[in-house]
């Protein structure tokens, strides 16, 4: 099967590529490469990749295809709120013509990473796919307004999968530290304090990075009726988290260390409970493999082996909204984050 994975250069697309090519996959990947600065470690694998924004692609990229993974968005909030306009742009507008290329072409699955964010200020009992989306950011909303969209193009030769990942987690060669368990590992291996910058209270579903990708996997090799137009919650029901029970498992892990509260942390309104029942029923191929203990310990090696520093997570290094802001500084990416002198694939 012939695959094209958007965004393979990103936190999750750098990691489950060799997971789809150990699988035998064709992969061919594409990116707009905003953040090919984040090298935390060098990538495993080298395949064909065409440097293109995602607002860019054409209906001859797309030809050939079996499959498309489309993981190429703005992926967190920092960076959606920067200029909500533009995050409608790429993670909505975009991603639906992809959908709408992809069909023309011929492909066969479009398979969306999602996100459980969707269901933003939840209350405390668990939801499941059918619950009431409330999101509360820009870049919640606009997986709300893909799935919406996509919905409408499923046909019998197009099949849709809505893949609704929870908070995901883990090493990868681009680490975001912008999520919450690599986030609060980083700090405790590199300050000896845990920063909450809640008041740990808000609920958090996680999920591996590895196990996100296995969930796609099981997704393109499930039968066509038990995935056709449907939407699957990705994640594991003992994985909900309360964010300072997080922070009591890397203050567990990473010896020496305590938990920190910030100055004025409040409530998160992005708090959810998720219920994953669905996924085990549909997709029983799919089975994970971590958990956040045994991704706390992996966290705390990875960063001890490369040498964290507080100004490596902290900085424009690796935080994607000060890098954009710089790039943009040396006028080398437009404001409509697009290169300003292309480079070819």
């Amino acid at each position: 099967m012939n695959v094209l994975i958007t965004g393979d250069t990103g936190y999750i697309g750098s990691t489950i590529v060799p997971l789809f090519l150990q699988q035998g996959y064709t992969v061919t990947g594409l990116d707009g490469d905003l953040f090919e600065q984040c090298v935390f470690e060098a990538p495993i694998f080298t395949i064909p990749h065409v440097r293109k924004d995602v607002r860019d692609v054409t209906l001859d990229d797309l030809r050939g295809f079996d499959a498309v993974v489309h993981l190429a968005a703005l992926s967190n909030d920092p960076l959606g709120n920067l200029d909500p306009n533009l995050t409608y742009d790429i993670n909505h507008k975009a991603s639906v013509r992809l959908a709408e290329l992809a069909r023309d072409a011929g492909v066969k699955r479009f398979l969306f990473s999602s996100s459980c964010s969707i269901y933003g200020a939840a209350g405390q009992g668990a939801v499941n796919e059918e619950a009431q989306f409330n999101p509360v950011t820009p870049y919640g909303h606009s997986k709300e307004l893909v799935e919406a969209d996509v919905r409408k193009l499923a046909t019998e030769a197009f099949s849709p999968v809505f893949l609704r990942n929870a908070t995901v987690y883990g090493w990868s060669p681009r680490m975001r530290f912008d999520l919450v368990l690599n986030n609060l590992v980083a700090h405790a291996v590199a300050t000896g304090k845990i920063l909450i910058k809640s008041d740990g209270t808000p609920w958090r579903p996680i999920v591996h990075v590895e196990d996100v990708g296995r969930a796609f996997i099981a997704a393109l090799q499930a039968p066509r009726e038990r995935i056709h137009n449907e939407a699957f919650n990705i994640g594991l029901d003992d994985e909900n988290f309360q964010v300072r029970d997080l922070a009591e498992i890397v203050r567990q892990t990473v010896a020496g260390t305590e938990v920190t509260y910030a100055a004025g942390g409040e409530p998160d309104k992005r708090s959810y409970r998720v219920d994953f029942g669905k996924v085990r029923r549909q997709l029983p191929e799919w089975q994970p493999q971590w958990t956040a203990r045994k991704g706390a310990v992996q966290l705390r090696d990875a960063y001890q082996r490369v040498g964290i520093s507080l100004q490596d997570f902290e900085g424009p290094r690796f935080r994607r909204i000060d890098l954009l802001k710089r790039l943009m500084g040396e006028g080398k990416v437009d404001n409509s984050l697009r290169w300003k002198t292309p480079v070819a694939a």
